[in-house]
């Protein structure tokens, strides 16, 4: 398709966004694994934040949170979500729409076990989405948290991963005169999980 843009037909969709990956590692300033992802709430109202991708799998992409979060709500709700990852670096973006569910088992466990010690005890002082009294009391939560848990805790029960297999894949690469470079991956829900690619106009 089109050698330039490390786009090429008959590749693996996931390939080519570990590969898009790799390159803005060295290229964007900060967070090269960002995502804009968005979920619904439960009258349909669309909802977006950014995010960390923590995993790009054989066939899904995963990422962490609090499971009492709104966005947690929302994914569970909803089964479905959808984001964006773009690099204004290198003047490309992956959209990616699916099905969503949950990581909850050993492999949140080791990416938990990764993180800084004051990550994970973060993850368990912070009430994620709900109110706040002060900074303050953040901090104070932090203190109580810490002495409680020491400094080996183990992963709190609502804090955990999500993942998400796509139906579409969409990679979108800067062109010039803003005839850019667009292609589609999409392949249906359950069932026959091969890919079907078309080019797109700009």
């Amino acid at each position: 398709m089109e050698e330039r843009t490390g786009i090429f037909a008959g590749q693996d969709p996931f390939e080519i966004a570990r590969h898009w990956l790799a390159e803005a590692e060295g290229r964007e300033p900060n967070d090269p694994n960002a995502i804009a992802l968005a979920t619904v709430d439960e009258t349909g109202l669309p909802n977006v934040r950014m995010v960390l991708l923590k995993e790009i799998e054989a066939d899904a992409f995963v990422f962490y949170t609090n499971y009492e979060s709104a966005k947690a709500i929302e994914l569970d709700g909803a089964g479905k979500a959808a984001f964006v990852m773009h690099w204004k670096s290198l003047r490309r973006q992956i959209r990616v729409r699916g099905t969503i569910t949950r990581e909850d088992g050993p492999q949140a466990d080791a990416y938990y076990k990764s993180r800084s010690l004051g990550s994970r005890l973060g993850a368990w002082a912070s009430k994620q989405s709900r109110p706040l009294k002060s900074r303050a009391a953040l901090v104070a939560e932090v203190a109580k948290v810490t002495a409680a848990k020491g400094t080996d805790p183990d992963r709190p029960p609502f804090w955990g991963g999500y993942r998400i297999t796509p139906v579409e894949i969409e990679f979108w690469a800067d062109g010039e005169f803003r005839l850019h470079n667009r292609f589609r991956w999409t392949r249906p829900e359950g069932g026959d999980r091969s890919w079907n690619v078309v080019r797109l106009n700009p």
